[in-house]
């Protein structure tokens, strides 16, 4: 079968591990969309070394680190050195009931999940969620063998302790409608004054209760307000300039007006 034909098979694999990787539905079918896009415009550079799925999941691998950056979420080494300490300590434990429980819970599992810095986010999806080999998670990451091995131990290290932590977040959410980033992704269309009633109610009894939330929406609410500075007022153009800008107009102007020579 050709890369072409393959693509339609592989959507929902990339789908699902671009949702358990941002969390956001609309952001993953960009990364998906970027990513059927990326391989058919590359579909020459693949000589099927790999299986396609492994070379569109490295595909979209890439964009989402690239996005990532962007979005100014490095991989935090520093998060996975201070779990990976608390393990090394013999009296560090879970409950693991609890851990379990949560795991179990959609909801929970991905709230969690999206706590985990990227790579190492990423390779507990590739190879846990998705079944791939840690050898296909090193070709996906472009590292080395032990390299994944390191990010899948460290990831599911980590996943564990923010599981552990699922307590801590309902009981400071307790009672609060909304998930924080349901909240926060309304929030924009909040301050623009875009959401249906119902929903408004709900972000504000939110942003109430949530022990979070409130400096965001503070401060997002004050950086809208400085960006009208950006928006100069006519009169600070400089004369010099203003009065350029004016003979250029006068220039085109005439230049409009006149007719060709021989007419």
């Amino acid at each position: 079968m050709s890369l072409d034909a393959s693509l339609a098979d592989e959507v929902p694999g990339l789908l699902r591990y671009a949702r358990a990787i941002t969390r956001d539905p609309h952001r993953a079918e960009d990364l998906v969309q970027a990513t059927l896009v990326r391989a058919l415009e590359r579909r020459e550079s693949f000589r099927g070394d790999a299986a396609p799925a492994t070379w569109l999941h490295r595909i979209l691998h890439n964009l989402a680190v690239d996005a990532a950056r962007r979005d100014r979420e490095e991989p935090s080494d520093a998060v996975a050195d201070a779990v990976e300490r608390s393990w090394r300590d013999d009296a560090y434990t879970v409950d693991a009931a609890s851990v379990v429980e949560r795991a179990e819970t959609a909801e929970e599992l991905r709230d969690a999940l999206v706590h985990l810095p990227f790579i190492y986010r990423a390779a507990v999806v590739l190879h846990d969620a998705e079944g791939m080999t840690v050898a296909q998670v090193a070709e996906i990451q472009g590292v080395g063998l032990p390299a994944a091995k390191q990010r899948l131990r460290r990831g599911r290290m980590m996943l564990v302790s923010e599981l552990a932590r699922g307590h801590e977040r309902r009981e400071a959410l307790a009672g609060v409608p909304l998930r924080c980033w349901v909240a926060r992704r309304q929030v924009s269309d909040y301050l623009d004054g875009e959401l249906p009633r119902g929903e408004r109610v709900a972000v504000e009894r939110h942003l109430e209760g949530c022990p979070t939330c409130p400096p965001l929406y503070t401060a997002l609410v004050g950086t809208r307000a400085a960006l009208g500075v950006v928006r100069d007022p006519d009169s600070v153009v400089p004369p010099s300039t203003a009065a350029r800008i004016q003979r250029l107009v006068g220039d085109g102007e005439r230049v409009r007006r006149t007719p060709p020579v021989g007419n």
